[in-house]
């Protein structure tokens, strides 16, 4: 059964259901059920499919090993044409032969009035090193099927940033000639309920916002939580049992979708060590890469695979970019797993508690927040306000003290919402302290925002707002329950 998805699946059977040629391209986060949402709506509907040989198994091996890649892959594309098929034996040695071997085969086995679809799944991984696979697809496709109306191709990618620069905004051959792009964002927190209860897992809101906390909304790592344990018993049996399922996802991750997975690895780990993230020349400084044009690919590549976000700072008369992570899972891993070389043991249900713990949540919420920016707009009767969001962390100095504000969120109709996120277990209370922290954080935010700007104070928390003399701090108070619609 699908969950959610109405908008992808509605759009996909048109696509299928309309009378002309299709080309649509779909990508989006490794494990966010690209490859699930296919074979569900499609399901007795496929004509031909492929999916790329995994590269990751080609890390530990020789040079002289890495150069049969294309073979390889080659020998994979013609078993996938043997079993669908196709009749001659004798292999492809390159890809412009494998694409005329699909042709032939389509030909043979449907006619013009039958609606054939081909799909290709981790496109990516067919382009290894000097295969000049790209030349096969698009010779595929420009020289036949996009004139045969009976034909839809959806190639499909984990690689975003490769989906992006090789087939939708291809200069080359496929200039202009994908029909429909899709792209295949995480679940929300009401679409990571709606699987759960799908898989008869009971658990409170409060609950599965800490499970989205440490995998997100990606539904592959979603399904291994079991109904007959506890959040902190899934917790341990996922993460840091001897047999841990998501142990080695990290490596694995990165290593499937970058060619550079160990740059990668530093990248992200450099801009997930500042919860405000990092600027560019802040992260150069940090991690020793330079700067250069290789480093704005590698930045648009996590941006586009959503692992970080990049926003323009607030208060600053000349505004920096700042890169900040935001997938859960790998904020997870890099809080709690990394450099454990050992894996060992944890045991989450008795650190659950702990000051470390209970810091990091309140960190992963203000994450929470960040990954739901349309719910709380909603929430906040905004929802059709053109705005920009940001963050701001003001440093202290010998005249003024410092601050940071958790998310800003700026509005066209001259309205600035300073959030506040706060992850309790239960309703949040405005004492005397906080109250002055609140009246000097609105005070700084006014000297930095246009005069005809109003703040608004947001409280964006688990179970709403204690009735007390600061109450009225707060303009509106955005709940889990908002957050889950």
């Amino acid at each position: 059964m699908i969950v959610g998805r109405e908008k992808e699946i509605k759009k996909l059977n048109d696509l299928y259901n309309s009378d002309s040629a299709e080309l649509v391209a779909l990508y989006g986060r490794r494990r966010v059920g690209k490859t699930f949402l296919i074979d569900e709506v499609f399901e007795g509907r496929m004509s031909f499919r492929h999916s790329g040989l995994s590269p990751i198994d080609d890390l530990n091996t020789t040079d002289n090993k890495r150069k049969s890649k294309m073979k390889n892959q080659l020998d994979h594309f013609f078993r996938s044409l043997k079993l669908q098929g196709y009749k001659d034996k004798v292999k492809p040695k390159s890809w412009l032969e494998a694409f005329y071997m699909l042709e032939d085969l389509i030909i043979d086995k449907y006619d013009d009035k039958e609606r054939v679809l081909i799909f290709i799944d981790e496109i990516q991984w067919l382009d290894t090193p000097r295969s000049n696979f790209m030349t096969g697809f698009e010779a595929f496709w420009n020289g036949w099927a996009c004139h045969k109306k009976n034909i839809m191709v959806i190639v499909c990618g984990s690689s975003s940033s490769w989906i992006l620069d090789h087939v939708i905004n291809n200069h080359g051959g496929l200039y202009g000639r994908v029909t429909y792009e899709m792209k295949l964002y995480p679940f929300t927190l009401k679409e990571c309920e709606l699987f759960l209860d799908s898989r008869n897992i009971c658990m409170s809101r409060y609950d599965m916002t800490q499970t989205y906390m440490m995998v997100g909304g990606i539904p592959y790592y979603l399904k291994y939580f079991e109904k007959e344990l506890s959040l902190p018993q899934n917790i341990d049996n996922i993460f840091f049992s001897d047999d841990a399922l998501l142990k080695d996802e990290y490596n694995r991750l990165f290593s499937s979708l970058f060619v550079n997975p160990e740059i990668m690895k530093t990248i992200v780990g450099a801009i997930g060590s500042k919860t405000r993230g990092l600027t560019r020349k802040e992260l150069t400084t940090q991690t020793g890469i330079s700067d250069s044009g290789e480093l704005s690919k590698q930045l648009k590549a996590l941006i586009s695979g959503d692992f970080i976000i990049e926003y323009n700072s607030f208060g600053n008369s000349k505004r920096e970019t700042f890169y900040k992570l935001i997938d859960p899972y790998c904020n997870f891993y890099l809080s709690f797993m990394y450099g454990n070389k050992n894996n060992k043991r944890k045991n989450w249900i008795n650190i659950a508690d702990s000051p470390k713990v209970t810091t990091w949540k309140g960190l992963a919420f203000e994450n929470v927040c960040w990954n739901h920016i349309k719910q709380i707009k909603t929430a906040l009767e905004i929802g059709g306000v053109s705005t920009e969001e940001s963050l701001w962390s003001k440093k202290g100095d010998k005249d003024s003290e410092g601050t940071q504000i958790d998310l800003i969120i700026e509005r066209k109709d001259n309205v600035v919402n300073m959030c506040e996120s706060k992850f309790y277990s239960e309703s949040f209370s405005v004492d005397k302290d906080y109250h002055l922290i609140l009246e000097k954080r609105k005070k700084l935010l006014y000297e930095v925002i246009p005069k005809k700007a109003s703040v608004h104070n947001i409280l964006i928390t688990t179970y709403g707002l204690t009735h007390n003399e600061y109450y009225g701090d707060f303009v509106r108070v955005v709940t889990l329950d908002d957050l889950f619609k």
